[in-house]
């Protein structure tokens, strides 16, 4: 039953909403009211500036790679099997991220804390999404554009280097961060996005 409990602590733990606390403590802003008016890295970066905006995505990082990486630990302990136990904690921490308790279940757009959850799980493909990531980031400029090309990517790498295990996981983050950034891929559409270089 311990790793049946530690998929709500996972949610718990992704619903830590380290942007706010970092921009509100270091800073005296309140993401929330500034920029995108998201608590994410990306916001709190243009807000506060790159080194809260990097602590910020790396706290975020870990949000989801810990809770991950514990549950593979305990998922002998478990009326689940492994792969299903790893898949639920996984997407409590994403959701804690994308719906926290601790912010009348808003948040950000759960992109680190699913790279995070890859992270743990899926650490070469990941390293492959990434790299398209920050190359269309450095190209474009959007930071929404990568993020959207590494959660397409990531169910492509996993098929193809058959961990099918992984692949329900991966569509369903899919779906969540496209949904996330719906507003950004019509901007991008218009060709009204930020780009991060002008920001």
């Amino acid at each position: 039953m311990l790793s049946i409990v530690w998929i709500f602590v996972a949610y718990g733990i992704g619903s830590i909403p380290f942007g706010l606390v970092f921009a509100k403590t270091f800073c005296h802003i309140d993401p929330r009211t500034g920029g995108s008016g998201n608590v994410g890295a990306t916001n709190v970066a243009r807000l506060c500036g790159k080194v809260w905006g990097g602590a910020t995505l790396l706290c975020d990082v870990l949000k989801g790679a810990v809770p991950v990486f514990i549950a593979g630990g305990l998922s002998g302990d478990s009326p689940l099997n492994p792969a299903t136990a790893v898949t639920l904690t996984a997407l409590a921490a994403v959701f804690g991220h994308r719906h926290s308790c601790f912010l009348g279940f808003k948040g950000g757009k759960a992109v680190a804390t699913s790279v995070g959850v890859f992270l743990a799980l899926a650490f070469w493909q990941l390293a492959v999404a990434g790299a398209l990531c920050l190359f269309l980031i450095w190209r474009s400029g959007f930071v929404s554009l990568g993020s959207l090309a590494l959660v397409t990517a990531m169910p492509v790498l996993l098929l193809v280097s058959g961990q099918f295990a992984l692949l329900p996981l991966a569509l369903i983050i899919m779906v969540l961060v496209y949904w996330t950034h719906r507003e950004n891929i019509h901007r991008l559409a218009r060709g009204q996005e930020k780009s991060w270089i002008k920001s």
